[in-house]
Formats: structure tokens, C-alpha cells, sequence
């Protein structure tokens, strides 16, 4: 978990991994200071970076081709001394039998009681991370990413329960996502990330 238009090959705050979404792990780049935040997003405020930090699973996502078929995903997020968040994005390939590892940095965009950040994999150029729905016990989230083309849905144990899921759709929808394009990413054991209606 933006300004000034160079932009460089779109990537998400994950693989920039989900997230990997939260992962999730997320957003298109920018080679800028603030990527933007997409019209009608707002980001959670009242926002404790020390309870968001840890593990989190990356349980659904719009898929991209750097997650794809990945399954495991998940995203650990840890202070650094200089105030900056560290991102670990991992996820399984399946059909390749090996791990994938991306790491980053995350900077607030302004007030840090306001989930709004970029994260940046590739030296100066930053992705959005809006975390625009959270659990008020840190137990859940969605993020977005600098467009609605990137959305991840995270949380501290690999599934979330049906109601959940459910009110997070909605939400999505009010914002705008096209929620067909989210799919929900298997736990272990499962081959390779569907499409809800596939399942």
C-alpha cells in the first residue's frame, strides 16, 4: 500500500507483484512525485500504518499479465526507519513451479492518516496504492491503483467470508470498477486464478 506525465510501461502497486492486493498489492506509472488518484476514489482516512502493516493475502484482483495465473499472491508491508513503508509482492506460478518476489517502497501522498500512497519498484517511477475500504479491526481491504483498472481485495487469512466479499463488490461498484473483471485468486492446492463465473 501522483504528478508530471513521463509514463513508462503500465504496472500495478504489486508487481510493479497483489498483491500480489492487494495484492494486493497496485497502478499505472508515472515518473513523477504523485501519481493521480482516480475521479470519484477517496482514501480512507483515520488511517493507522502500524496496524496495515504485516501479511495479507491477496485474495482478488483485476487481473494483468504480471499476475496472471499466479496463485499464493500476497503482500507484507513493514515500517523503515526513514518514515517510508516497505512492500514485499509474492506469488506462485504454478505451471513455471517457482515463486515470484517483487520489492518496493511506499510513501504517504500527503497526510499519513490518509491511505493514500504511491509505491515505487522501479527507482523514481510510482504507482498508486488508495486503500479505499478497510476493516475497522485492519482484518480486510480493497486498494486502488492510480485507474479503476487495477483493484485488489486483501485480507489477513487466504478467504474472506461470502457477506464480505459481497459488500466489497458493491462498494467497487459504486465507485465505479467493472467488478466482471475481478476474479478471486485460489488458495493453495487450486492451479490457476479464475474468473468467479468459471467457478
Amino acid at each position: 500500500m501522483p504528478a508530471a506525465q513521463a509514463t513508462p510501461p503500465r504496472r500495478s502497486a504489486w508487481a510493479i507483484a497483489a498483491g500480489g492486493a492487494l495484492l494486493v498489492g497496485l497502478a499505472g506509472l508515472a515518473a513523477c512525485s504523485t501519481p493521480r488518484v482516480p475521479d470519484g476514489i477517496q482514501a480512507v482516512t483515520g488511517f493507522d500504518v502500524n496496524r496495515y502493516a504485516g501479511h495479507w493475502h491477496e485474495v482478488a484482483r483485476i487481473d494483468h499479465s504480471f499476475e496472471r495465473g499466479l496463485t499464493r499472491t500476497s503482500a507484507t508491508y513493514s515500517r523503515n526507519d526513514d518514515g517510508t513503508i516497505q512492500v514485499v509482492n509474492r506469488g506462485y506460478d504454478p505451471r513455471r513451479k517457482a515463486w515470484k518476489q517483487a520489492e518496493g517502497t511506499a510513501r504517504f501522498v500527503g497526510d499519513p492518516e490518509r491511505a493514500a500512497l504511491k509505491v515505487s519498484f522501479f527507482g523514481p517511477f510510482y504507482g498508486g496504492y488508495n486503500v479505499v475500504a478497510l476493516d475497522e479491526n485492519y482484518q480486510w481491504a480493497m486498494v486502488v491503483g492510480s485507474s479503476l483498472d487495477y483493484v485488489w481485495i486483501l485480507s489477513r487469512t487466504p478467504s474472506l467470508p461470502a457477506d464480505v466479499r459481497e459488500h466489497l463488490l458493491e462498494r467497487a461498484t459504486q465507485m465505479g470498477v467493472d467488478v466482471t473483471r475481478i476474479l478471486w485468486v485460489p488458495a493453495a492446492g487450486e492451479q490457476l486464478a479464475v474468473h468467479p463465473a468459471q467457478r
